[in-house]
């Protein structure tokens, strides 16, 4: 079987080498006319395929899946329309040095369950807008609308002239396969967004990834914030597509001057404060213990569905489920991020408790990703920003829109959202098309310049002061 699966893989790598050879020589005009192309072709189906993806995973609203669809078409392709990604993409004639993109090769893309046929759409369109071949490999859960979104883009690219074979999809969803693309020699890179241990298969194949993985989103709210305005943005967000973006708010941190204020705020706004037996009951159906993460029952699923399922009876037209927690860790299960409308809620002494508080949830599951603070004060806000390990620190503004880009900031649109080295990845970028080139730099020779042209027996006179040195340096530079 192992051997069927490796000659498998050879054929799908073998066809994406040669798209890739044949993509090399395509210029900036033949690219854009591809990128374009599927482009509409994708926002055209925007409804179908979001229709498609909730029916097939069952998680989030199909309307706000229209919106992922939205961005991953129509907002990426603005954001990278005018991009320059074929041959010279600059030069400094102060030094004299030209750069050139190159594609990188074959990418391999790992789709998650949470968000299919627009991160679909989204890696297609950055592989192609760079020159690159993209296999996708989706999460089983997902697969019949993948199929469909690749399927859309792929005749499109083929009508636009693109090389054939340019968007492949692996048909097998099983893990081992999935490895044995990761390790490929002949893959370039792998753009893996989804769970944790996804991810860090990605990084261990012995071939160059970007891989994203849980966010756990801390929000600060602070007594300068305007509460009712914070609270309508929380909701906005995190029961945009029942909380499937992983960039959605986990947590809510604030003094506790203005905890019965904001609780009200909540409440008002129809959200819903557990009790300490019904918090009991959500965490035994919403995190499985022997993993301490979120069951994939809970993921994407509605207040309802969520109550019901947990035993909790709560008033119709409940937005939020929240728990208000004393700790952080896996003693206090609801800690951890949860894709779904759930928060927890904690409420510190002081200032300096509550970013502890944020701290540590950081540093739980979600080191590198995402932080949001509500403040009116300048100084706290960047203080803030400065003790989060976070690639993204929105500020008074929904983390699931924001983080994600273009709608409420000028952040590149994306679906693949960088954590850095704190969270074992590369960049603190959202990926977009230039993280997919190689950049290759054509340096030229200065003037009237030689291999160490200045005074050469001041580096064997140790005798001569470092000062003096440099003041020969300098004066010859």
């Amino acid at each position: 079987m192992a051997e069927n699966l490796n000659d498998v893989a050879n054929d799908i790598l073998d066809k994406a080498q040669l798209a890739a050879a044949e993509f090399h020589q395509f210029n900036q005009e033949q690219t854009d006319r591809i990128v374009e192309a599927v482009f509409k072709a994708g926002f055209s189906n925007r409804v179908k395929l979001a229709k498609m993806a909730h029916e097939e995973t069952g998680m989030g609203v199909w309307e706000h899946k229209v919106i992922k669809n939205v961005l991953a078409t129509q907002l990426v392709y603005e954001s990278i329309r005018n991009e320059k990604t074929v041959g010279v993409i600059s030069y400094d004639s102060r030094t004299g040095i030209s750069e050139i993109a190159q594609p990188l090769g074959p990418i391999l893309a790992v789709i998650p369950v949470t968000n299919p046929t627009s991160t679909v759409m989204f890696k297609i369109l950055i592989c192609l807008k760079s020159r690159n071949p993209i296999i996708i490999s989706s999460h089983r859960g997902a697969a019949k609308s993948c199929a469909e979104a690749v399927r859309i883009c792929y005749e499109a690219a083929l009508e636009a002239g693109a090389p054939e074979d340019c968007i492949q999809m692996i048909s097998s969803g099983s893990r081992e396969f999935t490895q044995i693309m990761m390790a490929h020699p002949k893959i370039a890179l792998i753009l893996a967004t989804g769970g944790t241990g996804l991810v860090k298969a990605a990084y261990s194949s012995g071939n160059p990834a970007i891989g994203v993985g849980p966010g756990n989103v801390p929000v600060f709210i602070d007594e300068s914030a305007d509460l009712p305005f914070a609270v309508s943005n929380i909701i906005s967000s995190k029961t945009f597509d029942n909380g499937t973006i992983c960039a959605s708010e986990q947590a809510i941190v604030m003094v506790e001057s203005i905890e019965q204020a904001l609780k009200a705020e909540f409440e008002k706004q129809n959200c819903y404060f557990l009790s300490s037996e019904e918090i009991k009951k959500l965490e035994a159906v919403a995190i499985v213990p022997e993993t301490n993460s979120m069951s994939p029952f809970i993921v994407g699923k509605g207040v309802s569905a969520i109550a019901e399922k947990a035993g909790i009876t709560v008033p119709e037209g409940t937005k939020i489920l929240i728990a208000k927690l004393n700790g952080v860790g896996f003693e206090y299960p609801l800690s951890v991020e949860v894709l779904a409308p759930i928060l927890a809620f904690y409420s510190a002494k002081d200032y300096r408790s509550a970013i502890n508080i944020c701290i540590d949830l950081n540093y739980l599951g979600g080191i590198g990703h995402s932080a949001c603070i509500y403040a009116n004060d300048e100084k706290r806000i960047m203080e803030y920003a400065e003790l989060l390990n976070a690639g993204r620190v929105v500020v008074n503004t929904p983390t699931s829109q924001g983080a994600v880009g273009y709608f409420y900031n000028h952040l590149a649109p994306s679906f693949t959202l960088g954590c850095g080295t704190g969270g074992k990845n590369i960049t603190t970028e959202n990926i977009t098309a230039k993280n997919l080139i190689n950049v290759q730099r054509v340096t030229r020779r200065k003037p009237n310049e030689m291999w160490f042209s200045f005074n050469q027996a001041d580096y064997f006179d140790e005798s001569i002061p470092v000062d003096d040195i440099m003041k020969n340096y300098y004066k010859n530079h």
